[in-house]
């Protein structure tokens, strides 16, 4: 997945730091995943001396590879849990732990501090700024463009970490014209880039794009902070509003700034299979349902707008993580996951990745499941057991 760069280097930049700090105390990790994250951080952080790692991950709320890759991850200091809940309860949870009063005496007596492997970790988004500069200088090396000229991103977006990078990458002074954030059914992005309210009060679906099934993205606030002229106050009560109804709407000045720089659409579920379908037709590429999420707002966006400018879309991981619905969508015709891995492999020859060969066949290391509620105390618990 597009994030797993970043979190090869977050584990070794934070060591660096903690040595050049003289911290001696261990880290413990703590990261909520909707599927993508949660392998990538505990790949990282495996067996990363000073530091152990602990992922939640919403039962039934990520696909059945991800979940095998989670289960079964090797290392001596990490630990996978499963929550009986979704990804907006995890990660809310793993947000709550670092105010908590209870943990961080727990935390003092156990010689321990917490830090997060998500994108709320700014460590997250800086390698990421990279693959922004990179892409629009292969535009460059390959004549499609001209240095300085303007270019536009599509970026599938749940919790936003990935386009605010960007975002910062333009800020640095890459030419971008607009940010194009694309989303599932669950489109609370797009509904706050058309009308610059956030409302959270609405249904949460399970959808074939499980890694943008978020109802509270957790970097959108940062965005805001910027729009509203680094005004502090104003986003604290916009949080605080978010937080005991479920709602926030920016002001009119903060929501000009925004429309200026970002467009926003979505996909349903059909629309993600025909975009998967229509794509592999007319390019030969096969996209996984995030970036199918990307590829068909694009398309919307240009229809509607007749915008022509160059136009990089972020890809976000291999079809492999997504099988079934990939192969349904190609072939009409629904498989079980691994049976979908081999004829996908079959029938468009797209390799698939070393890290998933074989993956069904790994023993489950992690079988622990906890309710939503539990994850401050579990957290507690395992400060307790180092």
């Amino acid at each position: 997945a597009f994030k797993d760069m970043a979190l090869s280097l977050l584990p070794h930049l934070m060591t660096l730091s903690l040595k050049q700090l003289k911290e001696d105390r261990e880290v413990m990790i703590l990261a909520a995943t909707s599927g993508d994250t949660g392998k990538a951080a505990l790949e990282g952080f495996k067996d990363v001396e000073g530091t152990c790692i602990k992922v939640f991950y919403p039962l039934d709320g990520v696909s059945a590879i991800q979940q095998q890759q989670m289960v079964s991850q090797e290392g001596k200091n990490v630990k996978v849990v499963g929550i009986h809940g979704n990804f907006d309860d995890a990660q809310s949870a793993v947000k709550v732990a670092f105010g908590d009063k209870m943990l961080k005496e727990v935390s003092d007596q156990h010689h321990v501090f917490l830090s997060s492997a998500n994108s709320i970790n700014v460590g997250r988004l800086i390698p990421q700024i990279v693959y922004y500069f990179h892409s629009y200088f292969e535009l460059v090396r390959n004549k499609e463009i001209e240095m300085g000229d303007q270019v536009n991103f599509c970026v599938p977006s749940g919790n936003f970490g990935n386009c605010l990078a960007g975002w910062f990458a333009k800020n640095m002074g890459l030419p971008v014209n607009k940010f194009i954030t694309a989303s599932n059914k669950n489109n609370i992005l797009t509904d706050f880039f058309t009308t610059g309210k956030y409302d959270a009060n609405r249904e949460f679906f399970k959808t074939n794009a499980p890694a943008m099934d978020i109802l509270v993205s957790s970097n959108l606030e940062r965005l805001v902070w910027y729009m509203s002229g680094k005004d502090g106050d104003k986003v604290k009560e916009y949080m605080e509003k978010l937080k005991a109804d479920g709602i926030y709407e920016v002001d009119d000045e903060t929501f000009a700034h925004i429309q200026d720089q970002f467009k926003a659409g979505y996909l349903n579920e059909e629309e993600v299979l025909k975009t998967i379908k229509d794509c592999y037709e007319d390019n030969g590429y096969v996209l996984d349902t995030h970036t199918a999420c990307g590829y068909g707002v694009l398309k919307q966006y240009q229809k509607e707008t007749g915008d022509q400018t160059k136009t990089i879309l972020l890809s976000t991981a291999s079809p492999y993580k997504f099988p079934e619905s990939v192969y349904k969508a190609l072939f009409n015709e629904e498989l079980d996951v691994y049976d979908a891995i081999e004829k996908l492999n079959e029938k468009t020859g797209v390799a698939v990745p070393k890290p998933l060969v074989g993956i069904k066949d790994r023993e489950v290391l992690h079988k622990t499941h906890i309710d939503k509620t539990e994850i401050i105390n579990f957290i507690k618990s395992e400060m307790e057991g180092l």
